[in-house]
């Protein structure tokens, strides 16, 4: 398989991204990984260059700032857009991006292009769960506004995810909403509630609310791209907020450093598993081809599971499985 990596999106980009494309291409030497980018910035960090790894020059970059739209359609030969390119046209497996969201979501549909029967794709992102099993939820930033039979797609294709990527035999779909009972919520809600439960296939277990996400009590959590996305930044910031203040208790008196010394291992086991880098990246599911999203502050070793995830989705043969199910055929 080869992956095509934006070496030129992130944060922390090149390097972040030369980095975890050189740890993937030693751990799995059976996948081909191009860095797709500025060749002059691109080669200085390459000395020691494996043979699965290779660069494609592209001249321009999208910045995080620019408009999605005009950005994509302009700069032709920026490196989100070739590595899509290589995607349309055979030429790569699957992408991977840390770059600007909205941009990513224009390339994936006006280069990837969209799948069949799929109306919008959704970003879907794992979020850490107190079980380990994690919770796939989607849409959680791609698009802010959604239709009923949208949230029923993104049932579809999450279900689909976390049974083929995860091995989950019948994952339980949730709908995100503020309380549980079937006629809560508003009209969005209220209408995709009875078309996910009629959906043929799929283990809907109907509402759940915000404050029981992390319990673990679906496998797949259905919203729409701005609740979804106040759901995430929530969860992410308060994890942050926590650590900073466990940090600031501990560093109190000699008797709390004592202690904190004492818990390291396990302060850093429940650091990990907030972790987002320890998940890699959120693919765009509904697209033609395979898109991985990866955080904006991503670093190597971020990058290095964002391959791993396409790796397993594409051995899981995830593509064809939603399109098949999608379509019918």
């Amino acid at each position: 398989m080869l992956i095509a990596i934006d070496a030129m999106g992130g944060d922390n980009a090149p390097e972040c991204n030369v980095e975890g494309a050189l740890s993937a291409a030693a751990e799995w030497s059976d996948t081909q990984i191009v860095l797709v980018g500025d060749e002059a910035r691109l080669e200085p960090l390459l000395k020691n260059k494996p043979s699965n790894v290779t660069v494609r020059h592209a001249g321009e970059v999208i910045g995080s700032d620019e408009e999605p739209v005009k950005a994509v359609r302009r700069k032709k030969d920026s490196s989100m857009v070739v590595a899509g390119r290589m995607v349309r046209e055979g030429e790569a497996d699957a992408m991977i991006s840390s770059g600007n969201t909205g941009a990513l979501m224009t390339t994936g549909l006006l280069v990837v292009g969209r799948m069949d029967g799929i109306e919008r794709p959704a970003l879907a992102p794992m979020i850490p769960t107190l079980d380990d099993v994690g919770v796939l939820a989607l849409d959680l930033g791609a698009n802010m506004d959604a239709k009923p039979q949208h949230l029923a797609q993104y049932a579809l294709m999450g279900s689909i995810y976390r049974s083929k990527v995860h091995g989950i035999a019948k994952p339980r779909v949730g709908l995100l909403n503020v309380g549980t009972e079937p006629g809560k919520g508003n009209e969005l809600t209220k209408e995709a509630y009875p078309l996910l439960a009629a959906l043929p296939g799929i283990h809907f277990v109907g509402n759940v609310e915000a404050r029981d996400v992390l319990t673990g009590n679906c496998d797949v959590l259905v919203c729409d791209g701005f609740a979804g996305n106040i759901l995430l930044k929530t969860l992410e910031g308060t994890a942050g907020a926590m650590f900073s203040l466990l940090k600031e208790q501990f560093s109190r008196s000699l008797k709390t450093k004592l202690g904190a010394a004492i818990l390291m291992p396990e302060l850093r086991s429940l650091k990990g598993k907030m972790d987002y880098k320890e998940h890699g990246g959120a693919p765009l599911l509904g697209l033609s081809g395979l898109v991985v999203k990866g955080h904006g502050s991503s670093d190597g070793n971020a990058v290095k599971n964002a391959v791993r995830q396409a790796r397993i989705a594409l051995q899981a043969g995830l593509v064809s499985s939603i399109s098949k199910e999608i379509s019918g055929k």
